[in-house]
């Protein structure tokens, strides 16, 4: 997998800043107040930070990023950015200013002097996650990236801090390199290896073959997979760090390619299907964060691999398969097939697990995209105490996350003439009735949350934390929810 870049920290040492080679950064306040790093550098650039804060230009510099002075005279480095930034920052102000820093950094070896500033595990952590380039299948213009280094007052108590937050920021590249891979690389059993391999990190780690869905009835997530050579597999990931407390479920859809079967998706864009295993591999990156932290919970987490292909053994429009929970569903459209996948793992993680909740995830709709842009996910719930308990988390980390309505008329809309019901319910409402679809295989007394990341999981632009393609959002949304609410 990608590699974070080193970040290590030092005790301040002022004499070491002239002679820093790369690049070197400063943090000073928006009034212009320097601290002992700050007033060293001045002296060495003759006073090219007084005149930057007490100009107009430092004004219209935003909060938690910077202004860069190339080649400054008297240092070493290359360039020098100056970070506006409180010493006691926002969340958001200390991840804004590290992914400033990741940006001005580039490939280069970075000093950051961060004298007394609070909130360096966030730093770290934006600094971390915009430091990413997934260049895995590029032959050329790879280069390693050098390291950071952070001097500050208490190097030993930030350095212990940060590395909740490195480990959620591995959490979150293991997600973005998962969905930044090629469906020719990524097939279903290489993606099922990737999580076999974190049986190292303290996983359980199980592996359903499709002799062994077939046994437990899963035929609405086999009948999927029934046009690709790719075998279909479920794979079951444990951790157990919460004595003898029922586990909170987690459940992704991992269509690794989805051409839309027999109800073929246009040509133009095919190519991003590629981010339609999205769900599955929020879920991993997790199931991995949990596992580096150590986290005093259970959580399981359980992912349906399949690949979504057009032949002679396809499933058909009209079709009618038996899931797992034994409802008919008649196939109306073989291009919704996520939810076909989501229906048999989540019926099998109640029956096997009888979770405490259960969060299911997948990039289920264009429609999500149409009602909530690339800015939010769309959440759907039954029940409001364990949705309030994931959008406080999420509103927490940044991630945009909105509640969705469900309803008895729109679940009229899945009504089947020849089966127990449809997988479509028609153009309007689509999310909420493929939310609705979901819900028929949730049991009364379990919490659950639908999470559609149609919209968030893979962007065309830049973000504060990541660069286009592959974001890994709900890695930082799900850690957070577990940290606050199933860990004592």
């Amino acid at each position: 997998m990608t590699s974070l870049t080193p970040i290590n920290f030092a005790e301040t040492n002022l004499d070491a800043i002239a002679g820093a080679e790369g690049k070197l950064a400063i943090l000073v306040t928006p009034d212009g107040k320097l601290d002992n790093a700050g007033r060293r550098v001045n002296r060495l650039v003759k006073q090219a930070v007084s005149r930057l804060v007490e100009s107009d230009r430092w004004d219209k510099v935003k909060t938690g990023e910077g202004f860069t002075l190339g080649f400054p005279t008297g240092l070493a480095a290359t360039a020098l950015l100056v970070v506006k930034l409180d010493r006691r920052p926002s969340v958001e102000e200390a991840r804004r200013a590290g992914a400033a820093l990741a940006q001005f950094k580039g490939i280069d070896a970075l000093l950051i002097c961060a004298g007394s500033t609070t909130r360096l595990s966030d730093l770290a952590l934006g600094l971390a996650a915009r430091d990413y380039d997934f260049d895995t299948h590029k032959t050329s213009d790879r280069t390693e990236r050098a390291g950071s280094v952070i001097q500050c007052a208490k190097p030993d108590a930030a350095r212990a801090e940060a590395q909740v937050a490195l480990a959620v920021a591995e959490g979150v590249f293991f997600t973005r390199d998962l969905v930044n891979e090629p469906a020719n690389v990524l097939t279903t059993e290489e993606f099922a290896n990737r999580l076999v391999a974190m049986k190292s990190l303290g996983l359980e780690v199980e592996v359903l073959e499709e002799a062994d869905l077939a046994k437990l009835g899963m035929r609405t997530l086999l009948s999927v997979g029934q046009g690709s050579e790719s075998p279909s597999k479920v794979v079951v990931m444990k951790w157990h760090g919460g004595g003898d407390e029922k586990p909170l479920a987690l459940i992704g859809k991992g269509v690794v390619f989805d051409t839309g079967g027999i109800s073929m998706k246009p040509a133009a864009g095919m190519e991003d299907m590629t981010m339609d295993m999205g769900g599955a591999g929020v879920v991993a990156g997790v199931m991995r964060t949990l596992a580096l932290r150590k986290a005093a919970a259970n959580v399981v987490g359980i992912v349906g691999l399949v690949e979504n292909m057009p032949d002679g053994r396809a499933t058909r429009p009209g079709d009618v398969v038996t899931s797992m929970k034994g409802d008919t569903v008649e196939i109306i459209n073989t291009d919704a097939e996520g939810r076909l996948v989501l229906c048999d793992i989540m019926w099998y993680a109640q029956e096997r697990f009888d979770p405490t909740g259960m969060v299911d995830l997948a990039t289920l709709t264009g429609a999500i995209i149409i009602g909530l842009g690339h800015e939010n996910a769309g959440v759907f719930s039954n029940n409001d105490a364990f949705c309030s308990t994931f959008l406080r988390a999420a509103d927490a980390e940044g991630e945009g996350a909105w509640r969705m309505p469900l309803g008895q008329a729109y679940d009229d809309q899945l009504k089947s003439r020849i089966a127990d019901m449809k997988n479509v319910g028609g153009r309007p409402a689509g999310s909420i009735t493929a939310a609705q679809f979901l819900q028929r295989f949730v049991k009364p007394d379990t919490p659950w949350i639908h999470l559609d990341i149609a919209g968030v999981a893979s962007v065309t632009k830049d973000t504060m934390l990541a660069p286009k393609g592959a974001t890994g959002w709900g890695v930082m949304a799900l850690n957070r929810m577990v940290q606050d609410a199933y860990e004592s």
